[in-house]
């Protein structure tokens, strides 16, 4: 299939798949005799893996040493939950800096309850922040 095609097929763009297939996401496609790219269906496969890992919060080049390593004949299963594991330990830990953040909006909020213009010192922007 061509570049336009899959492109279609795959809800992308004929760029993100020349950026794929540059960055090592996708084999270098075979040409036809005229220089089109053709693409095989295992290729769509492959780019819907790409965007799941996307949207699990992969890197394209943590993707990319997964495919390489079941290119290379292995199974990638560890390493995917040794990625997964870390991803999960930075989401808890933005959530917990998240909830921090919350606390301390909270708080400032709280101080501010009322408004209180002529307490403010010239000095300061607002006492609230």
């Amino acid at each position: 299939m061509r570049i336009g095609e899959l492109a279609d097929a795959a809800g992308t763009t004929t760029k993100t798949l020349r950026f794929y297939e540059d960055k090592g996401l996708l084999p270098s496609a075979e040409r036809t005799p005229a220089g089109y790219r053709d693409y095989t269906a295992e290729t769509l496969t492959r780019i819907d893996f790409i965007h799941r890992g996307q949207a699990a919060g992969l890197t394209l080049l943590q993707i990319r040493q997964i495919l390489d390593i079941r290119d290379q004949g292995q199974a990638p299963c560890g390493h995917v939950r040794d990625l997964l594991d870390t991803r999960l330990a930075d989401i808890d830990q933005q959530l917990r800096q998240l909830h921090d953040l919350r606390d301390t909006l909270a708080g400032l909020r709280d101080h501010a309850e009322r408004v209180e213009p002529d307490m403010c010192s010239p000095d300061d922007v607002c006492r609230y922040l």
